[in-house]
């Protein structure tokens, strides 16, 4: 299974500087507060409530490479 992360950002391909580099960048043009904007998500049904674990997953895991 391929890791959806790395598909948002360019590809399995991808060295792990320019994949801090893409981060990095998507951090500078994100705009709101990214909980909400998932809890949104959920709410509207547009995502399921597996998929908002999964992105929760996710978002605690890059919580901890970027500290």
């Amino acid at each position: 299974m391929s890791n959806p992360l790395f598909g948002m950002f360019g590809g399995n391909q991808m060295q792990t500087n320019g994949f801090l580099q893409r981060l990095q960048q998507f951090k500078q043009t994100f705009t709101g507060d990214p909980k909400q904007r998932v809890q949104d998500l959920l709410n509207s049904g547009k995502i399921s409530q597996q998929q908002y674990n999964h992105a929760v997953q996710m978002a605690q895991q890059l919580q901890k490479l970027i500290k």
